[in-house]
């Protein structure tokens, strides 16, 4: 099937304002733990490899 980069979240205002909003009130290397656990997580939730691996090297490049 391969990585879906269509749009895909209902409402991406109110998960972008809940992203930032997550991040209030935390220093740089606060924000950077947060933001790999949920990295983690979310690819925990996925599981397939090749998906994941297709999504590092696109955000590699």
């Amino acid at each position: 099937m391969g990585l879906n980069l269509r749009k895909n979240i209902k409402n991406p205002d109110d998960f972008y304002q809940e992203l930032i909003d997550m991040q209030r009130n935390m220093n740089d290397d606060e924000v950077e733990l947060m933001n790999a656990k949920l990295i983690l997580i979310l690819c925990n939730h996925i599981g397939d490899q090749e998906i994941l691996s297709e999504a590092m090297r696109l955000a590699r490049d």
